[in-house]
């Protein structure tokens, strides 16, 4: 087995790392995509040295810029990635010095990997924070959009997956916004709390160089440096937040998803999704699968997957750092993927897809979804109280399931013999225009109000 020895650290060592020890402990292949973040907060930290001194003006030049022409490379796909250098920040900082030479030595001069690969992963989760929350106000503006346009529409409302009570499209749709309304404020609070400086904690007990990590943490966008030099380094609290808000946010997601999947079944006929976002079968020609909705929710586990993972991952680490740290990267990646292709596949969706009006409306009317209307009714104008009211329609639904019909289809003298008091008015109630339209408390499902909670929604989402 071969030994290699590793020129950036490797002077402790009289014999080089075998191949096993090498693949184990790279990770080149998946944090070289924090490469513009670690060389943002390289540049930060060059730029600071040279205002304190700590190294010439004319080296701290030579960083930032040779700092620069590294990045290009690898925006350019021209970089050549080397596992024996272990990561990006080792392999940024050995291609700096082939670009300028002995300045580039320099450049770790008071700070530890510890703190720089903390920094270049804070900057990274940071920036899906801000990716995520575009991507789910674009979702909202769909789910508000369908919402506008069947705000009138009415559809059966369910618990249990059983026909409960009719509802409003609109009203259902901006269910949704409401949920992810809740996901962007978790990400926005999450972002708030872990926007705090690592750089210049160096290993795990600061530095005896004068170095001011205000000035980095104000070049890098942080709102100040954070206090403890343990905890900037072992801290993933911030990775841990994003998993968990991107958990409840894929739930979210899945939810809608089962709905897609259930509501453009044969058997429901309540919306047709485009075929942009759809499949067929290879043998059976009729089919059209909700493939993407599908795929939404299996997903959803890797995310769900990534946070467990990496709960487990910390859970039994002293202070302050160890290499079992390394594992967090793979975790916040893919979960980061998946959720932005999630929402991106289910703006797609929402946007594109169509409400059967005439499905919807048919399936309101079925499963007795007027009956507590008819309660109400009872009990607003024969003043019975509510759990009277609730035994006589219950006796009601029995004797329209009797005859096979549905409450409005029973006559006013068939109602009679169940409660003498009932008045044709009943009728004015019984039907689920009427019962949607009478759901006009706050938060209700009447168009007036699914009308003035788009305006809402449509002012707030700008």
């Amino acid at each position: 087995m071969t030994k290699t020895s590793n020129q950036m650290w490797g002077g402790r060592f009289a014999a080089g790392n075998s191949d096993i020890m090498e693949a184990i402990n790279a990770s080149i292949d998946f944090d070289q995509r924090m490469a513009a973040q670690d060389i943002a907060g390289s540049r930060a930290h060059a730029a600071m040295l040279g205002a304190m001194g700590i190294v010439t003006d004319s080296d701290a030049t030579a960083m930032r810029e040779g700092l620069l022409t590294v990045l290009s490379e690898i925006e350019a796909g021209d970089f050549p990635f080397s596992k024996q250098l272990e990561d990006i920040h080792m392999n940024v900082e050995a291609r700096l010095k082939e670009i300028i030479g002995e300045p580039a030595g320099r450049l770790h001069t008071g700070r530890s990997r510890n703190d720089q690969v903390a920094t270049g992963f804070k900057l990274w989760v940071r920036d899906q924070f801000d990716a995520i929350d575009a991507a789910l106000a674009a979702l909202m503006k769909a789910f508000v959009g369908q919402a506008e346009a069947g705000a009138e529409w009415v559809m059966p409302g369910f618990t249990h997956l059983q026909v409960a009570q009719p509802v409003t499209w609109g009203h259902h749709m901006l269910a949704y916004a409401e949920m992810l309304d809740r996901d962007r404020a978790r990400f926005a609070d999450a972002r708030k709390r872990m926007n705090t400086s690592p750089l210049g904690a160096a290993a795990l007990a600061g530095t005896g160089f004068a170095i001011d990590r205000d000035m980095t943490a104000t070049e890098l966008g942080f709102d100040r440096p954070a206090s403890n030099s343990l905890d900037a380094v072992s801290d993933r609290d911030f990775a841990l937040e994003f998993l968990s808000s991107a958990s409840i946010c894929a739930m979210h997601l899945s939810r809608f998803a089962e709905e897609l999947v259930i509501w453009s079944s044969a058997q429901f006929r309540f919306v047709t999704l485009s075929d942009s976002f759809s499949t067929g079968s290879s043998i059976m020609p009729q089919k059209k699968n909700p493939d993407a909705a599908e795929l939404i929710r299996a997903k959803i586990g890797r995310i769900f997957g990534a946070n467990v993972a990496l709960m487990t991952v910390m859970k039994g680490l002293p202070l302050a750092y160890s290499k079992d740290m390394q594992e967090d990267k793979e975790q916040v990646f893919d979960a980061a993927d998946n959720l932005m292709l999630a929402i991106a596949a289910m703006e797609g969706m929402v946007s594109d897809m169509t409400a059967n009006v005439s499905e919807l409306e048919k399936a309101a009317a079925t499963g007795f979804s007027t009956a507590t209307d008819l309660a109400d009714w009872l009990v607003r104008e024969l003043g019975l109280p509510f759990r009277e009211a609730h035994h006589v329609t219950g006796a009601l639904v029995a004797m329209a399931e009797k005859g096979g019909c549905d409450l409005p289809d029973l006559s006013l003298e068939q109602m009679k013999t169940v409660h003498e008091g009932i008045t044709v008015s009943v009728f004015d109630v019984l039907g689920v225009h009427n019962s949607v339209a009478s759901r006009t408390s706050f938060g209700g499902t009447a168009p007036v109000r699914v009308r003035e909670q788009v305006a809402r929604w449509k002012e707030h989402l700008g």
